[in-house]
């Protein structure tokens, strides 16, 4: 069994036995029939995992790692709000007719505000900052723009990272620990996708800024399973658990910005056959 499996099972029977129902309340998300999706939900979890020590990927299903990895590149590397730049489809709902997701999630990223040396944007800042002021307890980010939130067409649910360097004695090298804000989550949809993703996020920061990836910790104040899933999460728990994969990058790329689909590499990754037609809420 991988870590991940571990904390996601517990997770999911903590939300299950001991959340609180939103059915009968007034609530945004609707299914594709127009019926409300109600969710039971706990509020305040935090989980963390040691990228040290191995990949968090859960194994009881497979998680599209490579989709992930092609979703945090659009976001972080690309900086951009357009589906036309994204390969997988899971923004295509929340997009208009030329494709826009508003002035969201890559958008934010890649708006510039001087600092330092010049202008630089919020993922140039966190790099400039690891590599020349490690030990700054300043080095974040945050897409949730209030002024540019009525200009979104979806309100960014992964919000907020906050890096955090640590030393590694037994290495000599610094460690790169992060901490992943998240207001809401549809747990089945895309926790383990959530937490892949920013998993190489700091796998990729830690290796341009010559450190070791260390902890992320994923903070979600709403974790939530929709009414629809729980039958769903319940036989998905059940299943049994494999070895976590292994999971690293290109050890020549040292630029960000160079980072490609290619240079990430996937190993030994067995699951539990997936689930397909995943209702989603809207």
């Amino acid at each position: 069994m991988s870590m991940a499996d571990q904390i996601f099972i517990n997770m999911c029977k903590d939300i299950i036995e001991h959340g609180v129902s939103t059915e009968g309340e007034k609530v945004r998300p609707h299914w594709p029939d127009g019926a409300s999706a109600y969710t039971i939900k706990r509020f305040g979890v935090v989980n963390r995992y040691d990228l040290s020590q191995e990949f968090p990927a859960i194994t009881l299903r497979k998680t599209g790692i490579k989709s992930a990895f092609d979703e945090i590149l659009w976001i972080w590397q690309m900086k951009s709000n357009n589906i036309h730049d994204l390969k997988p489809h899971i923004w295509d709902e929340w997009a208009d007719e030329d494709g826009s997701i508003g002035k969201a999630y890559g958008y934010q990223l890649g708006v510039k505000h001087h600092y330092k040396e010049g202008d630089m944007d919020q993922v140039d800042r966190v790099l400039y900052d690891l590599k020349n002021n490690p030990y700054s307890r300043r080095i974040m980010t945050n897409i949730y723009v209030h002024q540019d939130l009525h200009e979104m067409n979806l309100y960014p649910c992964a919000y907020s990272m906050t890096f955090n360097v640590t030393p590694n004695p037994a290495s000599g090298k610094l460690r790169l620990n992060a901490i992943l804000n998240q207001r809401s989550q549809d747990v089945l949809a895309a926790n383990n996708w959530n937490v892949c993703q920013y998993a190489l996020l700091v796998m990729m920061f830690a290796q341009v800024c010559d450190m070791e990836p260390g902890e992320l910790v994923h903070v979600i104040a709403d974790a939530h399973i929709y009414d629809r899933h729980i039958p769903l999460v319940k036989e998905l728990i059940e299943r049994e658990t494999y070895d976590a994969p292994k999971v690293y990058l290109n050890p020549e790329i040292k630029d960000f910005y160079q980072f490609t689909r290619d240079d990430l590499i996937i190993e030994d990754y067995v699951t539990g056959p997936q689930i397909k037609d995943i209702p989603i809420a809207i």
